[in-house]
């Protein structure tokens, strides 16, 4: 661990990269190729460049990757950008955003819990250690309990009560609720995040992304891996429409056919590409032994060779499909695991987390090699709580233990996610903040560290920015919130699929150290102090119900102001009760 640390120092050491400020226009062509465009000009609405494609090239340069976090390259100089549309030379930050599918708190050897725990010495993540100690780690960060909620908050800084993309999203005008016997579920927006602009597509939400502000702010924006954001055939279905000049992999499926060039990533044939599930653009790896992690990997570091040459900062979002299903080993890691005794499942799943964290440290050892290490933020991020209800070894729901349940639960272990942010010259190394933040604050926090001050979008941003956290200009002690006891709301009228603790149709808010989970179709309320109680596993609702009271009213008066939907009683049609209207 020593010599790890000590090669981190030497990553921290290059002086800082000055790179220019230059605009970059933006175009109705995405939805006019998509035909889904109706007067109006999707974008920004201001004729540009368009979104132009780029020759996805691969590289042997680097030894293997694999998904992971969110990593955000910044290195936000002082004075920034003064003026609309005036130019700066003054450092303009690198942004990579790592982030990971389905990465539970626990799935790491980096204790994000007041102490270690057996899946702290399970899981092999040197990387994310070394990014731990040269930055800050957060405790309490949270996203939504499924992905595409997560990735729209994240690219409109809009919660997921307002934006309406409560569920995950794949077909065009098709919900992917499970049915239920008791409640019907609202017309939720099924077909996704759509550009400005693109404002036919129905059931929707549109909205100013993020790559497209920082793309106007002279970033060069590259996608990379999953992205999930449009219903298939709509314009937001491909990133290169929300923002991203180039797009590697993305589509609009959530989850990888397979993990294996020896399968060409679930595409039935070479160079073909199979819907839903066959991840795209990756051909020239088909057939090979290669892992997917490692192939995306590869062309993103491709992607910033040819980035590095434009003279502008660039923002890469490497959203890795892992360690989304289906679990398949990469085989650069998967024997220790197996000879470490794991199950089947287990070894492969533990492969994949490793594999992930591999790609984090050859992301982090290209910027060294090029000397943008001090001129880059990182930030690592997952989008909901590790799988536990299904498809793992030992018992279900226990898998990001000491939070309860996983993946499409209101508890814990569906919500906090494993976050660390690096920022050079910023961010202290080593440090811990335990205050709580919530996905969409990613959004105003990275147009922060950017530069970027005087932004218009079409949504209102729900999303607060974290960088005095990071300046550590507010703290607060290990295990308590927020100074200013911000509230954090979830809202989930759907019905994801597998059965578990915390999983159904709720709406939830946390306040200071309360949490109140909300259910539908009972009219339940759990009330747990998070401080006191990390698991969840006593319902002091009957003890306090002033707080009760208290918290149900916020949570109904905020779900009512954004315009968020319900679901209602099949026995009688009628609305389900919003939180302080059922006593």
């Amino acid at each position: 661990m020593n010599k790890l640390i000590l090669h981190k120092t030497t990553r921290l050491g290059h002086r800082l990269l000055r790179t220019p400020f230059i605009a970059a226009g933006l175009s109705d062509a995405g939805c006019r190729a998509t035909g889904w465009i109706s007067g109006g000009l999707c974008g920004a609405g201001s004729p540009g460049t368009g979104w132009g494609k780029a020759a996805i090239v691969g590289t042997g340069l680097l030894k293997t990757g694999l998904l992971g976090a969110v990593v955000l390259a910044t290195g936000l100089a002082t004075g920034g950008c003064s003026g609309a549309g005036e130019t700066k030379t003054l450092s303009r930050p690198n942004i990579l955003l790592f982030l990971v599918d389905d990465m539970g708190w626990q799935d790491t050897s980096v204790p994000f819990h007041t102490e270690r725990t057996p899946f702290n010495d399970l899981y092999r993540t040197p990387n994310m250690e070394l990014l731990a100690a040269a930055g800050m780690k957060f405790t309490q960060a949270y996203a939504c309990s499924v992905c595409s909620p997560t990735r729209t908050s994240l690219m409109t800084g809009m919660n997921a009560a307002r934006h309406g993309v409560t569920n995950w999203t794949l077909y065009h005008n098709q919900s992917v609720d499970r049915p239920d016997d008791l409640l019907d579920f609202p017309l939720w927006n099924v077909n996704g995040l759509q550009p400005a602009g693109c404002d036919s597509v129905e059931r929707s939400v549109v909205a100013t992304t993020l790559p497209q502000l920082l793309r106007a702010n002279g970033y060069t924006t590259i996608h990379c891996g999953k992205a999930h954001w449009g219903a298939v055939g709509t314009p937001g279905a491909d990133p290169l429409n929300l923002g991203f000049e180039v797009n590697i992999a993305g589509h609009a499926a959530g989850g990888p056919g397979s993990y294996l060039g020896e399968k060409n990533f679930g595409n039935a044939e070479r160079g073909s590409h199979t819907l839903p599930w066959g991840v795209p653009g990756l051909e020239k790896y088909h057939g090979d032994t290669i892992n997917l992690t490692h192939a995306l990997t590869l062309e993103a570091m491709a992607a910033l060779d040819r980035a590095r040459e434009n003279g502008k900062p660039f923002f890469l979002y490497m959203s890795h499909y892992a360690v989304h299903v289906p679990l398949e080993p990469d085989h650069r890691f998967y024997a220790r695991y197996k000879a470490a005794g794991l199950s089947e499942a287990e070894a492969r799943y533990a492969s994949m987390v490793e594999s992930m964290d591999q790609s984090l440290g050859d992301l982090m050892d290209y910027l060294d090699r090029h000397g943008l290490t001090e001129n880059t933020v990182i930030l690592f991020m997952s989008d909901n709580g590790g799988l536990s209800a299904e498809g793992r070894g030992g018992e279900p729901h226990t898998h990001n233990l000491p939070l309860h349940s996983g993946k499409g639960s209101a508890y814990e272990g569906g919500i906090r996610e494993p976050m660390i942010v690096s920022w050079p010259g910023k961010v202290k190394p080593a440090t811990v903040c335990h205050d709580y933040l919530i996905i969409e604050d990613f959004f105003p926090t990275i147009l922060e560290m950017a530069g970027i001050k005087k932004y218009k979008t079409v949504q209102k941003v729900d999303g607060k920015s974290f960088v005095s956290r990071l300046l550590e200009k507010k703290s607060t002690d290990a295990g308590s919130p927020s100074s200013d006891e911000r509230d954090l709301v979830w809202h989930f009228p759907n019905k994801w699929g597998p059965a578990g603790p915390g999983i159904g149709t709720t709406s939830t808010i946390r306040h200071g150290d309360w949490k109140l989970v909300y259910w539908y179709c009972e009219g339940k309320k759990e009330l747990f102090n998070i401080r006191e109680d990390i698991g969840e596993l006593n319902d002091v609702a009957s003890l306090h119900p002033d707080v009760v009271a208290g918290l149900s009213a916020r949570l109904g008066n905020h779900l009512r102001s954004v315009g968020a939907l319900r679901p209602s009683f099949k026995s009688s049609g009628s609305p389900a009760p919003w939180p302080d209207e059922n006593k």
